[in-house]
């Protein structure tokens, strides 16, 4: 299926070369990153994780979004998701593709990584994660492309794909599970410890994940004869709709916990990101925008004669999407470092050379995400036929 991706229009090319010359760029950047060391960004002692770590965090949700799409369509047998499942696992290769990228330009030298697997710990929740995002990967990658074959060719799947889907279920949760116990497991860091970030950290994912696919199939449509179907969507907004409810309530669940118990070391955090804190105030705008847009976009899906505009649905899932991205990106991460234990601030934003290197990263992803969906919409064209 491989030659499908090698035919395509003026604008598909195009949009490759596009694609292409950014990666270059990023790649030149890199080699200055990895010849110099992370001197060229602006994390520091007090602020250990920067940008990269932010997206690989708001990244690991999209994979894990995919979920939303295999739960209802293989556990519940659930037709209308037919058309947009092989979607939702492409778009979790793409997203844990540019996971591990962005471990892999944060680490620095890139050898250090081999250190997780050369020495591996069990205590160690880095093991644990690199274990997860890789398994999970590599069940995307396994369990799509051998459905998308077995689509094309109009026979039935191995029947050893079965309990690869159903084992993708707990992988799915894991890695965002994990990943939020690299963060509250760590004692020094008030805004992270508590027993309530995974679960933010997976309705976020169950929103976020689900909101960008939404927009994925508009832009599908619009550009190939593929229909991902309208009722699919619908239903994937209604999750979409109740997930980013229930990261509001957990957020401001965190707020009413943060004031009302007035804990110094806690409150410092939810002051800097929402008030400021001591004159720094860089994040505060930020916080607020994302909080209305999530607001916003859940206010939005609740009502049915919002939600069922077929104009405005694309610009409600955008708004959730960023929303969730400045909380669980800039947010999360910035906050949990500033102020620091000892209350000093030191604010951070991200160098131009660390946001090239991270618009490199995001356009392998679209690269990747580019060829499987071309290739995924194609075969399931010619089977419709």
């Amino acid at each position: 299926m491989l030659e499908i991706a090698i035919k395509g229009s003026k604008n598909y090319w195009l949009w490759i070369v596009f694609l292409l010359a950014v990666i270059g760029a990023g790649a030149v950047v890199y080699i200055d990153q990895f010849m110099n060391g992370l001197m060229i960004t602006n994390m520091s002692r007090d602020v250990s994780f920067g940008f990269y770590i932010a997206n690989f965090t708001f990244l690991v949700g999209v994979a894990a979004g995919g979920v939303m799409v295999v739960i209802p369509y293989y556990l519940h047998n659930y037709e209308k998701f037919h058309r947009i499942t092989i979607l939702g696992e492409f778009l979790a290769v793409a997203a844990l593709i540019m996971c591990l990228l962005f471990v892999l330009v944060d680490v620095g030298q890139p050898t250090r990584l081999l250190n997780v697997w050369l020495y591996p710990s069990v205590k160690s929740v880095l093991f644990w994660d690199t274990l997860v995002l890789n398994g999970y990967l590599g069940l995307n990658i396994i369990i799509g492309w051998k459905l998308l074959e077995a689509e094309r060719n109009q026979v039935e799947p191995p029947l050893w794909t079965k309990p690869l889907i159903y084992l993708s279920i707990p992988f799915a949760i894991g890695i965002h599970t994990v990943t939020a116990y690299l963060y509250c497991g760590l004692p020094g860091r008030g805004y992270w410890l508590t027993a309530i970030l995974a679960p933010r950290f997976l309705a976020s994912a169950f929103a976020a994940g689900p909101a960008f696919l939404i927009i994925l199939c508009y832009i599908i449509k619009k550009f190939t004869k593929f229909d991902p179907g309208w009722e699919a969507i619908q239903t994937l907004s209604k999750i979409v709709c109740w997930a980013i409810i229930a990261n509001l309530f957990f957020f401001f669940c965190e707020v009413f916990v943060v004031f009302y118990s007035n804990i110094p070391g806690h409150l410092a955090h939810m002051q800097y990101l929402l008030f400021g804190y001591h004159g720094y105030h860089a994040l505060v705008p930020w916080m607020w925008t994302g909080i209305t847009l999530m607001i916003l976009g859940a206010v939005f899906l609740v009502i049915p004669q919002l939600r069922n505009n077929k104009t405005l649905l694309p610009f409600t899932c955008a708004m959730i999407f960023i929303g969730a991205w400045i909380d669980k990106g800039l947010g999360m991460i910035s906050g949990g470092f500033v102020p620091s234990p000892l209350h000093h601030v030191t604010e951070y934003a991200p160098s131009g050379k660390e946001i090239i290197i991270t618009l490199a990263v995001y356009a392998t992803g679209f690269l990747i995400l580019t060829i499987l969906f071309k290739i995924a919409t194609q075969v399931k064209e010619e089977v419709r036929g």
